[in-house]
This record gives C-alpha cells, structure tokens and sequence, in this order.
C-alpha cells in the first residue's frame, strides 16, 4: 500500500516537472488563468529544484543559460520509479 502511494506520488511529481518544463518555454499574460497555472507549478516544483540548481547552475551558452536541474531531477524520478 505504501509503495503504491509512494510511486503515484513520484509520477504525479513527474507529470507536475514536465508542466512546468513545457509551461516555461511559452510566455504567459501575468493576470490570465495559465499565470495562477505556472505559480502553482513552480512552487510546488521549486523546493526539489533550487537545492539541485545550488548544486549545478545553469550553464552558460552565449546569451543564455541552460538549466540542467529539470533534467536531473525528472531522472531521479524515473530511476526511484523502476526501484519502487
């Protein structure tokens, strides 16, 4: 029973990352309903990602700098999934 509860929990964590991975990619009007969408995923999603991002920073391409941290957590995720 735990382990069921546990493993819905790291796929509905998954899910949530992946939302907000495709969510930052696009601009959002600050006062629409995917704007309440966005803040809710990223503070659900932040705690896990800002000790990652400490961790490894962003890397420097040019102008801008990619974040490694959804990456690393998403497959932390996977590989908890096929343990649990």
């Amino acid at each position: 029973m735990i382990v069921q509860i546990l493993h819905f929990v790291l796929e509905l964590y998954l899910i949530l990352l992946f939302g907000r991975i495709v969510l930052s990619w696009f601009p959002v009007n600050r006062d629409g309903a995917m704007a309440s969408v966005q803040r809710a995923l990223f503070a659900v999603t932040e705690p896990v990602l800002a000790p990652v991002r400490a961790v490894l920073p962003p890397m420097r391409m040019g102008g801008m700098g990619l974040d490694l941290s959804p990456t690393i957590v998403m497959l932390v995720i996977i590989v908890l999934l096929n343990f649990v």
